[in-house]
């Protein structure tokens, strides 16, 4: 019987496989492409709102003058504009260019950062300057006084304050529930009263007192409206930072023997006091 010839099916075979094994790496090829796309495009922006608290300053002409008098502020308060968001007002002032830019340039001089400035014409600003705001929400404002002179033949123990300098009563907030994490509360107007505790992460700014009938854990920041007299009581001190009239301490700065204890805490000229309350 004469034998066929074999016929060899390996060529085929190994073209048949070749072409699946390319269109099997193209497939898979796309699928990474667009999946890599899908992990470099950039995240969206966030954008977070946010509310501060920030002090305006009223100039008044001539500069020069009221540049002396802020000085003299300045010297009585060495923590007044310390860390504080600054607007300066200029409503209702006659001035130029010129005059804003130098007295920006003064103010920084002195350490008085300047966030935004109010009822400035456009034409007065440009971006050499802080911009515009506006539709700012009044606060209570701050007063600080001035201490008259007196002649040096008159007795210190005879001089007798006027009634119009005696501090005034300020307002005051009780809140009736703990402060959590993450949580900020702010009151400039006065003291304010927490019945509870303060968690780790909080914030309590006041521009009076700040009573805490708990555990005190966050941050607390008193007198914040230039009260140096404020102070700061707590039932239980485990704060991660205490700040009286812009002077503040961490918790690595306070004493190990208050960690754990009732304590009222003020401003002693530039340092910050403690004890224990018994």
């Amino acid at each position: 019987m004469e034998r066929q010839p074999r016929v060899n099916h390996d060529n085929t075979q190994l073209f048949v496989n070749l072409s699946l094994t390319i269109s099997s790496l193209n497939q898979g090829n796309e699928k990474f492409t667009k999946l890599n796309d899908v992990l470099t495009q950039p995240r969206p922006i966030r954008l977070k709102g946010r509310s501060f608290l920030a002090l305006a300053l009223t100039p008044e002409l001539p500069f020069e003058d009221w540049l002396v008098q802020l000085d003299a502020l300045a010297s009585r308060s060495a923590g007044f504009f310390l860390r504080r968001p600054i607007v300066l007002d200029v409503q209702g002032l006659e001035l130029d260019r010129g005059q804003l830019r130098d007295l920006v340039s003064q103010l920084g001089m002195r350490n008085v950062r300047i966030m935004g400035i109010e009822g400035a014409r456009s034409s007065l600003l440009g971006p050499d300057l802080p911009p515009a705001m506006a539709d700012g929400r009044p606060a209570s404002d701050v007063e600080v006084p001035v201490a008259d002179e007196v002649k040096e033949t008159v007795p210190a123990e005879s001089i007798v304050a006027p009634a119009a300098s005696l501090p005034r009563a300020m307002p005051s907030i009780v809140v009736s529930q703990p402060v959590r994490s993450g949580q900020s509360l702010h009151y400039p107007e006065g003291d304010v009263t927490i019945v509870g505790s303060v968690a780790s992460g909080a914030e309590v700014v006041a521009g009076g007192s700040i009573h805490v009938y708990g555990t005190l854990r966050g941050r607390a920041m008193a007198g914040t409206m230039g009260n140096a007299s404020a102070r700061i009581f707590c039932r239980k001190l485990e704060a991660e930072l205490i700040a009286i009239d812009g002077f503040y301490l961490t918790a690595e700065d306070m004493e190990p023997g208050l960690h754990g204890k009732p304590v009222q805490i003020w401003l002693d000229g530039e340092a910050i006091r403690a004890e224990v309350l018994s």
